[in-house]
């Protein structure tokens, strides 16, 4: 489980298709779903003055109008300020959050079971150095066409939204999810939470995207945290709880 959640992760953290700067080109008369309608033409929008904004006192930029979830009016270098940028970048932080935070649970979850005795796993950091059922070429190649097969489905829904909301093998299922990014349905909605108010499923979509932060992060200083500790993070919470004087931060970079 940490071996699949945490590579998954850095799989799509370090993917070039995300991180390489590229536009996203949509056909002009493709529909765009609400959640982006506001986002794709950049005018100027007087804020809200009860809008959170990242840093008080900052104006927003035009092109962020609060219409998104997670718009806390944060483009310092004007990435976004392209409508097909904005778009883009939208969807690619939205699938980010997604994997970091599976990612976020296959690192914490398994090494705390481990350390309180219930699991038996291998550090995370270390888990693709173990032998599984089948090779490691194998192994990439099976999680290369699975992750292509669904990154291709999710690629065809943003280029067309709606097009791929049947079941290719069940065709009485079907998405019900009208905005992109979000599919909706039994398998990605079983309890419903994604219909109701407009207010209630931008305050749902503004959490997932505040946790996926927080998990992009939490991702980043474990990884980090190895390299200069040599253990994981529950590990490393442990030490500082029995010696919190000692045990910090700051001991990573003292000479030994």
């Amino acid at each position: 489980m940490a071996s699949l959640c945490a590579s998954s992760a850095i799989a799509a953290i370090s993917s070039p298709g995300f991180l390489g700067g590229k536009k996203l080109r949509l056909n002009k008369k493709l529909s765009v779903p609400a959640v982006f309608r506001s986002a794709a033409s950049v005018r100027a929008v007087a804020a809200d003055p009860d809008r959170p904004i990242w840093f008080p006192g900052s104006t927003p930029p035009e092109w962020l109008d609060g219409s998104l979830p997670g718009d806390f009016g944060f483009d310092p270098l004007g990435l976004s300020s392209d409508p097909d940028s904005l778009k883009w970048n939208a969807q690619a932080e939205l699938v980010h959050c997604r994997w970091a935070m599976l990612g976020a649970a296959g690192i914490f979850i398994p090494e705390f079971l481990t350390k309180i005795g219930i699991l038996n796993t291998p550090s995370w950091y270390t888990a693709g150095e173990q032998e599984y059922f089948t090779d490691k070429t194998t192994l990439f190649v099976v999680e290369l066409i699975l992750i292509g097969w669904a990154e291709g489905r999710r690629w065809a829904d943003i280029i067309k939204p709606g097009s791929v909301n049947t079941d290719p093998i069940f065709p009485n299922n079907k998405l019900t999810g009208t905005d992109v990014g979000y599919p909706g349905g039994l398998w990605f909605d079983p309890l419903g939470w994604g219909s109701g108010s407009p207010a209630k499923i931008k305050e749902l979509r503004t959490k997932e995207i505040k946790n996926g932060r927080l998990a992009m992060l939490a991702v980043m200083g474990a990884w980090f945290q190895h390299i200069y500790t040599g253990t994981g993070p529950i590990d490393n919470l442990f030490a500082h709880l029995a010696d919190p004087g000692h045990a910090t931060i700051f001991a990573a970079f003292t000479p030994k």
